[in-house]
């Protein structure tokens, strides 16, 4: 039994993963109790405001962390909203809500904090504070995991779990909806950084992510959704509101979808633009009407599921989607280039048609957090891996000899512009500068990690100066994204 005690007292004193936002407290209420508070119930009253998205709650208390003082209970005006047992810091939104609380509508008006006091010693009273934040939609509340500052970061951008049709074999060998669990474990075990969770039309998945993380903490899980409509799927990241999908006349646009995810903080990607639409896959091919292109961040330029089960996985095959962003390319637009594998079994091997991690969409971020995630897919900064080999590199710039541009970036057209390529990639492989689809010098990729430079002659006109990869085998491993020369 000491052994037991002793356990469990160490484990107590494990503080949680501290999750509060990078601001200050929108109310801060203060006050005191004695002893003769002690083994009782303490209510306190408080006031949502209207407009309110998600509710954050830290109680901090100058007794001993280590004893179980105060614990936190929470009520609505319906009723019960959650209690937990020494847990400090809790949070609620629509979609989430920390273990042991209830997610639901943040409802403006009358809430309750319900004390459960222990025994207090005699003397002196314990002080206690209760931080609110009352955040809005579109402020969120992300995660932190271990960051090694500047630097390229790993993640998939597209995988789908049992929150929508994602499916993988349990231990009878029965084919189930795959538990999101198993999804993100298999992105664990590929060392990926970061994972967009992007099921069809819904944000279900967000509850089970709140739980999961402190689990996963060496992979920042960031929210997402694909937007399935009959005209196209959009990939949303970094928004928690639920999309409605359905683009119609006299309901909503594709434009006005776009400008309502950047009202919350999000990003937006056209994917798989190329496949078909029909009976096995509602809306896939790209045909929606009247995009404003000026309002879309990103497209899915490789597929890995559509390159593992269609094209014998090739990324130029039949469905490819690089044409469809080099012509956005040429017609001006600064769409992203990115990938995703569309994984629908977490669960499955690498290499195999529908496994996580192929390919790999490598960013050059602040550091390993949503919001800088985000910034460096913004930016452009951004490389497509299929080589599945985790020391590759692939970076693009262009200098006018007075100043450089990082791939993402524009500079004006002029004489002397020199293209800079910092790489690093397997044996045999060639290195393709590219001007759109228009091949301009080619080169051996040397050993180790190198850099490349060649010189532009190039007429006053618009460019989208890029590089690529093509292993021995002359099929592409990586692809950059573009410098965009203006005329």
């Amino acid at each position: 039994m000491r052994r037991v005690l002793g356990a469990m007292l160490l484990a107590l004193a494990v503080p949680a993963m501290a999750q509060l936002p990078d601001r200050a407290a929108d109310r801060v209420l203060e006050g005191q109790l004695t002893a003769a508070d002690g083994a009782t119930y303490r209510n306190l009253d408080f006031t949502v405001p209207e407009g309110t998205g998600r509710l954050v709650i830290a109680l901090a208390h100058d007794g001993d962390p280590k004893a179980s003082l105060i614990e936190l209970g929470l009520a609505d005006a319906q009723g019960f909203r959650g209690a937990s047992s020494r847990r400090s810091e809790v949070t609620l939104a629509p979609a989430d809500a920390t273990p042991g609380y209830l997610p639901g509508r943040i409802g403006a008006g009358a809430w309750q904090l319900r004390f459960s006091v222990g025994f207090l010693p005699a003397g002196k009273p314990l002080g206690w504070t209760v931080k609110l934040w009352f955040m809005k939609p579109g402020e969120r509340l992300s995660a932190r995991v271990p960051s090694r500052g500047p630097g390229w970061y790993r993640g998939d951008l597209h995988v789908h779990s049992g929150h929508s049709d994602g499916s993988c074999a349990n231990p009878a060998g029965v084919t189930v909806p795959c538990p999101l669990y198993a999804t993100i474990a298999g992105a664990a075990a590929r060392a990926l950084d970061f994972l967009m969770l992007t099921e069809h039309n819904t944000v279900s998945q967000l509850q089970v992510m709140r739980e999961l993380q402190p689990f996963f903490d060496r992979t920042l899980l960031i929210a997402g959704q694909e937007v399935t409509t009959l005209h196209g799927h959009i990939n949303v990241w970094g928004v928690e509101e639920p999309i409605d999908y359905r683009i119609a006349p006299g309901l909503r646009t594709f434009n006005e979808i776009a400008d309502r995810v950047h009202a919350l903080g999000g990003l937006l990607s056209i994917n798989h633009p190329a496949a078909p639409t029909g009976v096995t896959c509602l809306g896939c091919g790209w045909s929606m009407p009247d995009v404003d292109y000026a309002r879309v961040d990103a497209v899915e330029a490789i597929n890995g599921g559509i390159i593992a089960t269609v094209d014998g996985g090739d990324p130029e095959g039949k469905l490819s989607n690089l044409p469809f962003w080099l012509d956005r390319l040429a017609a001006g637009d600064a769409l992203v280039a990115v990938g995703g594998s569309d994984s629908h079994d977490g669960t499955a091997a690498p290499g195999t048609p529908l496994a996580l991690g192929y390919p790999v969409t490598v960013v050059h971020a602040e550091g390993l957090s949503e919001a800088a995630i985000l910034a460096g897919i913004k930016a452009g900064r951004v490389f497509v891996d299929l080589s599945m080999d985790p020391a590759s590199l692939l970076d693009l710039s262009v200098s006018d000899g007075r100043r450089t541009v990082a791939m993402g970036g524009v500079i004006a057209a002029s004489r002397g512009l020199t293209a800079q390529v910092r790489i690093a990639a397997a044996k045999g492989a060639r290195l393709e500068l590219l001007d759109g689809a228009t091949v301009l010098a080619t080169r051996p990729v040397p050993p180790g990690e190198a850099v490349l430079t060649f010189p532009l002659a190039l007429s006053r006109a618009r460019h989208a100066i890029r590089a690529q990869v093509r292993g021995a085998d002359g099929r592409i491993l990586l692809i950059s994204n573009a410098v965009r020369i203006t005329g």
